[in-house]
């Protein structure tokens, strides 16, 4: 876990908390279910500040559920999500103070690269005097300075990417997640979002990442959860989930993830 003190982020401050502080976010018995089908069954975990966690598994397995989960994005079948002492499965996604990314970007098209970033903000009545210079902020992060009157279908996927991370860090969130960041990225593009994310991981930023980057993961993360069939399989340190697996289902991921990163860099 690293230190969280006055993080910075290319020279520049990084926010990463949103209103109070934390010490921990933790899943208590966490379920959810689609019908008949179960995508979480009973998942506890729980992320420290400062620590960043890497949630991989095989596609299915409730990676996705888990974060949507812990944004509010999804209600809860059973258990419980608290933070330090107060429950927040009952509270809506904006008063949670998370920073979400996903797959897809989910820019708006019409809306040039400042407005979105500046969306959240203006959902949570920021004075128009406050928003310009967190947005010119985000973009600093990001390094997408000169880029604020673009829209979304000017830019490539990488920097689509880096829009839709500067709009989740505009709310100066106390926890990001990401759902597989790279995964709509063509291969060239994966490594500036990566460097990002990497970037706040030096300064502090709490974060879970739903990810199938293994070499990312390893070089990264704190802690690495394998999930499978909606249950925690193992987790630990990369060293000991990646390179030394104890449970065979994780065993069996790592070498087809391995097999097609073969076919890939072949």
């Amino acid at each position: 876990m690293r230190d969280v003190v006055a993080p910075t982020v290319g020279g520049t401050t990084a926010p990463h908390t949103g209103g109070a502080s934390f010490g921990e976010l933790r899943l208590d018995g966490v379920s959810r279910a689609f019908g008949g089908t179960v995508a979480l069954a009973g998942l506890t975990m729980t992320v420290r500040r400062g620590e960043f966690v890497t949630l991989l598994g095989p596609s299915g397995c409730g990676k996705s559920t888990a974060l949507n989960c812990i944004a509010g994005l999804m209600q809860l079948s059973g258990g419980s999500i608290w933070l330090d002492e107060q429950r927040i499965d009952t509270l809506p996604p904006e008063k949670r103070g998370f920073g979400m990314v996903f797959q897809n970007y989910a820019l708006f098209p019409h809306m040039t690269v400042a407005k979105n970033i500046g969306f959240g903000l203006r959902m949570r009545g920021v004075r128009a005097a406050e928003m310009a210079p967190r947005v010119a902020h985000a973009l600093k992060l990001v390094q997408l300075t000169g880029q604020e009157h673009k829209l979304p279908g000017q830019l490539s996927g990488g920097q689509q990417q880096r829009v839709a991370i500067a709009r989740a860090l505009a709310i100066s969130p106390r926890l990001m997640l990401f759902d597989e960041p790279t995964s709509a990225l063509d291969p060239e593009l994966v490594g500036e979002v990566l460097a990002v994310i990497r970037r706040l991981a030096e300064a502090g930023m709490t974060m879970i990442v739903v990810t199938h980057e293994i070499r990312f993961a390893r070089e990264v993360a704190d802690r690495v959860v394998f999930i499978d069939e909606g249950s925690i399989v193992e987790q630990g340190t990369p060293a000991e989930v990646l390179d030394n697996p104890r449970e065979e289902r994780t065993q069996r991921f790592l070498r087809m993830v391995e097999r097609e990163e073969t076919v890939l860099d072949a």
